[in-house]
This record gives structure tokens, sequence and C-alpha cells, in this order.
């Protein structure tokens, strides 16, 4: 799972150009990103562009057929898809034999082979205390037996976890096949080994060999592994010499006749189909697009704030056709959402005035004025938190957030005692204390920076005093995380086709992890953790939509909106297409 900036900020164009790496023997694509990577360790980030380049790094058991839509589960380094007991309490993963690791010298000049045991410990490395992560709650959440345990002990003795303490829950059976036994049911666990940045799988002496520094080394068994990189840059990935044997068979969708096309196109070829990738790190819209114009860049997502000039109409415009560039477009599998700290002594609390509070906020803030002035109409209005194309999305329902409301947005407040008591044109809580909002943002960022005055106007108009704390993104990551912020935007985005991600934004016991909100309310708790284990069908759909509703109706958060993200490449470019929940695009994209 990935926070996502949706805001860009200062330029890290190199000083001589995008393709300031040597020059390839091979076939290098070239590629650009807005955000700038963090490192290589899939615990440690959420940042999608160290998300994409782990994903072409690192390998999980499953995978999902790239073409194939709805999202169709495949084998990818096991042999084919788990064992799955009826209660969904255990599964059994047998991997391919013959797939190896990347060289590196931790392997002492030897070919290292993938074995079970290196998912067994890929996966406890989640549940070591001394690695921050995000993405524990995804593992806890599913009870594997024993490592909460583990990891308890591990942290009251304030050391690292014990990897070589076995665990009922996850142990390897033999060389090539590993079991996860799960304290209750969780029918739709077997999505998180299909997410590289979750159980891709890293070997123990490359993990020991490196410490602090593992994130600059990064060592899988995908198609690439890192040949350069320069820090807010640039990234440079070579064809991976030990990499398998791995020919393209994807089933297009029957009423997709581009996708189609290409599967008839790469049926059958050997993957990757370049040598090298090299990634351009640019957070500037401009920038971005002159290189890509000027045939520097081979692929680019339109930048938001270019779509009315390169798509006029929402088709691309005559010139670009004119120059073979195509154009695709997809609807994001992400939301930018705004959370409301619930645990804040000004916004705070469950009690009516509080809930009263947190509704009028949203319900002022216009989403459809952001959509237009901020992202160009590039994405579309959000109901809630669950993002279209994932189960339990529910296109039917409709809320009143982000309508842009002010009168009933007054009138709420009014009803629930925030009144202008000292006459300075700001409303004060019911009991005559000051009340000032505090939105976090990012530093010197000129998206921000039109966010900003949209939040300060619509707020005024409301009666409600605004202030505003700047900082950089991995800053505020960590006072979110330890809950010292009070207001802040940005974008989830998701790797499993379910909307059980985005519940567990509001999952209790997930504060301090995802839950930035840290929303607390048992009545919530309860319908998350009983869909939890209730398999597919009406009777989990009923309780994902009351999840929704107490959502709305509690306000821990703002949803704002799903992004509509298209992709452009050069005529010279095939086989690039978007994924909505995975992230190894470059192992299918190859050049003419």
């Amino acid at each position: 799972m990935q926070r996502r900036r949706w805001l860009q900020g200062f330029s890290a164009l190199p000083a001589a150009g995008l393709g300031a790496a040597p020059a390839a023997p091979g076939k290098r694509l070239r590629v650009v990103v807005d955000v700038v990577e963090t490192g290589f360790d899939p615990p440690r980030v959420s940042d999608r562009t160290s998300v994409t380049v782990n994903a072409h790094i690192f390998e999980s058991p499953l995978t999902y057929d790239y073409l194939a839509r709805p999202a169709l589960l495949r084998p990818q380094t096991a042999a084919a898809l788990p064992e799955v007991s009826s209660d969904f309490r255990r599964f059994v993963f047998t991997l391919q034999p013959g797939i190896f690791f990347a060289d590196d010298e931790a392997f002492g000049g030897q070919p290292r082979e993938l074995v079970a045991a290196d998912y067994v410990y890929s996966i406890k490395r989640f549940y070591d205390p001394q690695i921050p992560s995000e993405h524990l709650h995804l593992f806890e959440s599913a009870g594997i037996l024993g490592l909460k345990e583990l990891r308890e002990a591990a942290r009251k003795a304030g050391r690292a976890l014990d990897y070589d303490r076995p665990v009922e829950g996850l142990r390897a059976l033999d060389r090539y096949r590993f079991e996860v036994r799960l304290k209750e049911p969780a029918p739709r666990f077997a999505y998180l080994f299909a997410v590289p940045g979750l159980t891709g799988a890293l070997a123990r002496e490359v993990v020991e060999r490196y410490g602090d520094e593992l994130p600059a080394h990064p060592v899988g068994t995908g198609p690439f592994q890192l040949k350069q990189w320069r820090r807010g840059s640039m990234i440079l990935l070579e064809r991976n010499p030990r990499f398998r044997e791995q020919r393209f068979d994807s089933e297009a969708p029957p009423d997709d006749p581009q996708a189609q096309a290409l599967a008839a196109r790469l049926r059958g070829r050997r993957l990757p189909l370049v040598d090298e990738v090299e990634v351009s790190v640019v957070q500037e819209e401009q920038p971005r697009w002159l290189a890509f114009h000027g045939g520097e860049l081979d692929v680019l997502e339109l930048p938001q704030g270019l779509a009315p000039a390169a798509l006029p109409g929402g088709r691309l415009a005559p010139y670009l056709v004119q120059r073979g560039i195509q154009a695709r477009r997809t609807l994001d599998a992400s939301v930018r959402q705004t959370f409301f700290n619930c645990s804040d002594a000004d916004i705070g609390g469950l009690t009516p005035e509080r809930v009263a509070l947190r509704r009028a906020i949203c319900l002022a803030y216009d989403n459809r004025l952001e959509l237009d002035r901020v992202f160009k109409n590039q994405g579309l209005a959000a109901q809630s938190l669950v993002v279209p194309g994932v189960y339990g999305y529910d296109a039917s329902l409709r809320g009143e957030a982000g309508s842009g409301d002010l009168a009933r947005a007054r009138a709420l407040l009014d009803i629930y005692g925030y009144r202008d008591v000292d006459g300075d044109g700001f409303r004060e809580h019911p009991d005559g204390r000051r009340l000032t909002l505090r939105m976090a943002g990012l530093a010197g960022d000129s998206r921000q920076r039109v966010i900003n005055e949209l939040w300060l106007k619509q707020m005024t108009r409301l009666g409600l005093r605004i202030e505003f704390e700047m900082g950089q993104f991995g800053e505020l990551i960590k006072n979110s995380l330890n809950g010292r912020l009070m207001m802040w935007s940005f974008a989830w985005s998701t790797s499993l086709p379910d909307a059980d991600f985005f519940l567990a934004l509001g999952y209790g016991p997930n504060a301090g992890q995802a839950n930035d909100a840290r929303f607390a309310l048992p009545a919530f708790d309860r319908l998350y953790e009983r869909q939890r284990q209730l398999p597919d069908g009406p009777e989990r759909l009923a309780d994902i939509r009351q999840a929704q509703r107490l959502m709305l109706a509690y306000a821990p958060y703002l949803a704002h909106s799903h992004a509509l993200r298209t992709d452009l490449t050069q005529a010279r470019v095939f086989g690039h297409q978007r994924h909505p929940f995975t992230r190894d695009w470059w192992r299918y994209t190859g050049l003419d």
C-alpha cells in the first residue's frame, strides 16, 4: 500500500538533463517519476516511487494477470495458487524450484536459490519492532499465530525479533513449501501474497550483510536489479542475468480491443523486454513535459496541470497523434483524502458537537472546485474512501461531504453552539474557547498553495479560523503516525482488489499505522472484524456498506477524489499498460 503525494514541490532535474546516466549498449527504457524515493527495503517504504522500483526487483509468490479485468490472481514464484483450507485459516504455498536471487557478494560467489524459508523470514521482518513499517496491520489483522507474541517479546526486551524462534503460524514445511496458519478466517488473505511490497522475498544473508545500508542494496529474484542510484535524481535498473525464463501469457478482456491487440503482440515474448530502465526523479510538471516532448523520455504520466493542452476534450491533441504518441487513460485505485485527528483536543472526539464540527467542515469544502482548479478535472469526485474497481465499491452510495454547501454547514454549527462570541468574525467552541483549525501540508509546493487557498476561502466563509503547518513529506508522515497533526490531505492507493484496505483506515487498533485519523468506534470495529471473516457475498457487502455509512456519519475523513491517470508513450514504445493493483509495468514494456 502506498501513501501518495499528489503534490509536486522542488525540481530535481539534473544539471546535464535527464539523460545523465551513461549510454547503455542495449535497449534502455527512459521513464520519469514525480515523487522522491526513500529507499528499497520493502517494509520501510510507502512512497510510490520506491514501491514501484521494488516491484521490479522483489517478487511475491503470486501476482495478477497483466491484462485480465477484473483482477485475476496468478502464480509468480509459486508453482500454483495456494492450497486453502475450507475455514480459510491455513494456506500452503509451493514454490517453483530453480528460481535464483540476483548475484551479490553476500552469497559468496555462489548462485542462491529462492526457498520457502526466504518468505518466512521476509514476512517476519514486518514484526521486528526495530523495523518501522506502516504495513504491519495488514498481517496483524489476519492474526498469524504466534507472531504477535514474538514481536511483543522482542519489544519488551528492547531487541530485534528472534528470527530463529519457530512460531505455529508461519513455517517452512520443506525446501519449497511454506505454511501460514491464522487465528481467524481470512478468505482474502492470499491477496497479500500478490504484493511485492508485502511478501517480496529477501535473502537473510543480504539483510545481515548490509544492515542499515540495506535500502541501498536491494537483491531480489525479479527481472531487474539496481545498477546505479543518485538519491533524489536518478535510479538505473538493469536486467537481472539470473532471472528465469518467463514468457508473456495473459488473457485480455473481450471488450477491450487495445488490450486484445497488446496480448497478440506480446504473446510468447520473453520478459523483460528491455535491458535497462532509467528512472529520472523530476517533481515539477513543466520539466517533465518538456523532456517527454523533446524525446528524452519514452513514457510519461501526463501531469494533470497539462491535461487541457495535451488532451483537449478528453482526446489526444492532433499534433501528438501525428508524432505517433499514444495515450491510455485509467482510473487509479486511489483516493485523495483529508483526515481529522479524532484524538485532537479541538477537533477530535465522538460527542455530538465534535462530530457536527467535522461534518460541517466536510460539507463546506468543495471537492469539485478542487478537482477543477488543482487537478484540471483529471479525476472522479469521491463519495467515500472506497475506490472504484475493488470489491465492495458501491456506485449508488452518495454522500454530502465535499459538496461546498456552506448554508447547511453554517446551520449545523449554529445548532451545536459554535458561534462568534468575541465578534472577531470567527466561531469559538460551544464553551467559549478559541477554535483554530491546523492543516498540514507540503512546504514550498505550488499546488499546495492553491489547495491552501481553497481551504482558507471555504473555512473563512464558514466562520472557522484555519492555519497552515508546512513541512517535508517524511516529517509529516512521522508527525501523523505520532498523532501530532490535526488535519492533513494526501492520497492512499491500494494493491488489493478489495474494500477492506480502505475500511482499515478507520479500524481503531490501526491507530499509529494506517488509521491516521485515530478513529475508534466500537460499532465500526465490530463491523470491520466481521466483514473480514465473511466470504464474498450479500452479507459481507451489507457490512461493508454499513461500515462506510458509519465513516460518513462520524466524519474522521473527508474523501476528495479518485485520480484519472493518463500514460503517454512515444511511438517506439509498446506493451506499457497500467495495472490497477500491480506496479511492475516495466517488465512488460518494450521498445521498437
